[in-house]
């Protein structure tokens, strides 16, 4: 058995084992209840507390990419395109839409709907949102790069916007269904500076922002004037940041929070066990890594970062730490995105193979490589650990660096100074290769430090010259073969997600995308 292993092994020899992920969003658990206390939770009233290990501080949503974002500010604003829990495009803020040609695509939009300062929802505000993005404000910011397709926003009357391409864009309209996307009020903004607005935000979504206290809580409370009728149901949701899972699940239990976002596996059973409490799985386009930052010496050598890939058996890691919450990836996608390659094997473990190219490159034994991962991530700090025992086996040592999410994702990923290998989670968001791909491997990106090859840089632009999707697809089967061979990341699974829920809460999904949706749920 393998060292690490047995590690894990002792670890989990207390925990039952945990049943195959469904990632259906049902309830994980149909055994009975050991923990048969009263609710503490039930004499709450028409209010929920949620239990979030982290948020953006940055509520601008040209600012931001974090999934923490749109956990909470969902709820605040709205695109003009929206996708449903079942990941369906549907029509938000735009009741309508047609493609002109190509490259002129028409929004009708719906009327009587006003931001939460009582400012108007109009076609302007339309035009201003887009203008802001794709301006010098937005140029700063990572949500400039996915919108670049759209050259201008015509206002054809108050409830018609007309966006006029440079170029098509196949996902134009999955994307403006993502945060980044999202209409902002033109009065309130240009009336308050650029700090007041990160820290105010005001949009046309079912709740308002009515506090924000930095890394403490988020105050979200009913908007009476919301447009669809008889929404939302609950009258006040309040975010609690509390960074550790340990103390996210005391907070459960004891009744202080009624839903707890990221459970760790190990965690599992004791939700279970609890009566007044649900464990619920949710499958994700979210996908983890160890990626390679080909800047730092050893990793700009396609040899190396191969071997790494031989040298790890994630599915051991995802049945022994995940206790099957999870599945291999040969690329860095999951497979409910578009331009998934079903016919790559992800990396075999091959412990041999990776020693053989590491001798081939050249490697000294016991070479030591810098990683950085986030310090409040419990799943992944055993994950890490786990790779560090396989890469030891091939002559690898690895020197891990716990750090605060926020300053991994913000500072050290784009400057270059993560180490070698850092932890990378991406959630897909558009549930097509295009997003991941270009943000992750085009050049100059804010999350690519330093990856650049002429033949990807080829090919992304490609894939967004068309809007035939079975051409697209072509062009992603090659984009993902030279992908894998060139290995950027250490790929190692698309994630399943694990909630908590207190019993009282009815009609709560999570969502697959991390975009928590509150406005149908309600409370016994």
């Amino acid at each position: 058995m393998k060292k690490w292993l047995s590690l894990i092994s002792l670890i989990f020899s207390l925990m039952l084992v945990l049943a195959a992920c469904s990632g259906g969003g049902e309830e994980s658990s149909t055994n009975e209840k050991s923990d048969s206390r009263e609710n503490p939770a039930k004499d709450r009233g028409n209010e929920i507390i949620i239990g979030v290990s982290g948020e953006p501080q940055n509520w601008d949503p040209i600012d931001t990419f974090l999934l923490d974002w749109s956990t909470i500010a969902t709820s605040v604003f709205e695109g003009l395109v929206d996708r449903n829990l079942n990941l369906e495009i549907q029509p938000g803020l735009a009741e309508s839409w047609e493609y002109l040609d190509d490259q002129t695509l028409q929004f009708k939009l719906r009327q009587g709907v006003q931001f939460h300062n009582g400012e108007p929802f109009n076609a302007d505000a339309v035009k201003f949102t887009f203008d802001r993005l794709l301006g010098e404000e937005g140029q700063k910011g990572p949500q400039y790069s996915n919108y670049t397709s759209i050259d201008s926003v015509e206002v054809v009357d108050e409830y018609t916007a007309t966006f006029h391409l440079n170029s098509p864009d196949p996902v134009l309209l999955t994307k403006l269904a993502g945060y980044g996307a999202v209409i902002v009020p033109p009065k309130y903004v240009q009336e308050h500076d650029d700090e007041f607005f990160n820290n105010n935000p005001v949009g046309t979504g079912p709740f308002k922002m009515t506090g924000y206290k930095r890394d403490q809580e988020i105050v979200l409370e009913k908007n009476p004037d919301y447009w669809k009728e008889g929404l939302p149901k609950l009258d006040k949701v309040t975010f609690k940041v509390i960074p550790e899972a340990s103390t996210r699940l005391a907070e459960l239990q004891t009744g202080n929070i009624d839903v707890m976002k990221r459970v760790e596996v190990a965690q599992a059973e004791t939700v279970k066990n609890t009566s007044y409490l649900e464990l619920i799985d949710v499958g994700t386009p979210t996908v983890y890594s160890l990626r390679f930052d080909p800047g730092q010496k050893l990793m700009d050598n396609k040899l190396v970062r191969q071997a790494i890939n031989y040298a790890v058996d994630k599915q051991s890691i995802i049945d022994e730490i995940l206790s099957g919450y999870g599945k291999q990836i040969s690329t860095y996608q999951s497979e409910l995105s578009f331009g998934n390659n079903p016919d790559l094997e992800p990396y075999p473990y091959d412990p041999e193979k990776a020693k053989e190219l590491l001798a081939e490159a050249g490697v000294a034994e016991g070479t030591v490589l810098d990683v950085y991962i986030p310090g409040n991530d419990g799943n992944f700090k055993e994950i890490t650990q786990a790779v560090a025992f396989y890469l030891e086996e091939v002559g690898l040592k690895m020197n891990i660096n716990s750090v605060d999410n926020t300053t991994l994702i913000s500072e050290l990923i784009p400057n270059g100074k993560a180490g070698h290998m850092y932890r990378q989670g991406w959630g897909g968001w558009t549930l097509d290769f295009d997003n991941t791909a270009y943000l992750m491997y085009h050049e100059g990106e804010q999350w690519n430090p330093s990856f650049k090859d002429e033949k990807v840089e080829e090919l992304l632009a490609a894939q967004r010259a068309t809007v035939d999707q079975e051409e697209r697809k072509k062009i992603f089967m090659e984009l993902t073969e030279l992908l894998y061979d060139l290995a950027p990341e250490l790929n190692l699974y698309q994630a399943v997600d694990l909630y908590a829920a207190n019993s009282r809460l009815e009609n709560f999904q999570p969502p697959h995308d991390d975009r928590m949706r509150l406005e149908e749920v309600s409370v016994k």
